[in-house]
C-alpha cells in the first residue's frame, strides 16, 4: 500500500510509548494533517516542486531512508532519537515528544511512494473534476489513517512495559529494513535513470 496506516501503527505506538492517550491523539492528528498537506501540495504542484528545487525522486528517497535509519537505530538501542529530542531541549529539561512531522508524517505516511503516486495521478488527470477527485481521495485516506491511529492510541493498557520494550526493538529492526529498502529503491531508480540517458 502507498499510505499504510496499519503498518504504521506498531511504530507509532513504539515511538509514543511514554505519551498519554491524549498526546497520542494530538500526534496522530498533526501527522495526518501534515501528510495531507504534503500530498495535496504535490497533487496541485506536481513535478514543479522537485524541478524548481532541483530534487530527484531518488534523492528524496535516500534522504528519507537516512532519517528513518537514524530513528530505527535509536529504537533498537532503546534510546530517544535525536530526531525527537535535541541536546538543547534536554538541557532545558523539556522533552520533544512530537514525532508527528518526522518520521510519522514524512516519510512514514507521506513517503516517496505516496508522493510519486500522487504526482503520477496528477499528471494523468485530464480535467479539473479528476484533479478534485484526487484531492478528495487524499483527504479521505488520511482521515481513515487518523481514525486508525486514534483507535490504536488506547492500546497501551493491554501492553505491559516488557511487551512495549520488545515491540520498540522489533519495530526498530523493521524500520531499519524499511530504510534500507528505500535506499535500494532509490539506487535502482537512479541506475535506471542513468541507463535511460
Amino acid at each position: 500500500m502507498i499510505v499504510d496506516p496499519l503498518a504504521t501503527v506498531p511504530a507509532f505506538l513504539a515511538m509514543t510509548a511514554r505519551d498519554t492517550a491524549e498526546q497520542r491523539f494530538r500526534t496522530a492528528r498533526l501527522a495526518c494533517c501534515v501528510a495531507t498537506g504534503v500530498l495535496l501540495v504535490f497533487s496541485v504542484a506536481g513535478t514543479l516542486v522537485f524541478k524548481v528545487m532541483g530534487i530527484t525522486m531518488p534523492a528524496f528517497q535516500i534522504a528519507a531512508s537516512i532519517m528513518l535509519l537514524i530513528v530505527a537505530l535509536d529504537m533498537l538501542r532503546a534510546q530517544r532519537s535525536r530526531v525527537q529530542e535535541t541536546r538543547e531541549e534536554t538541557a532545558a529539561g523539556t522533552e520533544k515528544t512530537d514525532i508527528a512531522i518526522t518520521p510519522l508524517a514524512i516519510p512514514m505516511l507521506a513517503g516517496p511512494g505516496a508522493i510519486s503516486t500522487t504526482i503520477l495521478l496528477q499528471n494523468e488527470a485530464k480535467d479539473i473534476p479528476q484533479r478534485i477527485a484526487l484531492c478528495v481521495c487524499i483527504v479521505a485516506v488520511l482521515l481513515v489513517t487518523y481514525l486508525i491511529l486514534r483507535l490504536s492510541a488506547r492500546s497501551e493498557r493491554w501492553l505491559n512495559p516488557i511487551a512495549m520494550s520488545i515491540a520498540i526493538r522489533v519495530m526498530g529492526l523493521l524500520l531499519a529494513a524499511v530504510a534500507v529498502q528505500f535506499m535500494l529503491n532509490a539506487i535502482r531508480a537512479f541506475r535506471l535513470d542513468l541507463a535511460g540517458q
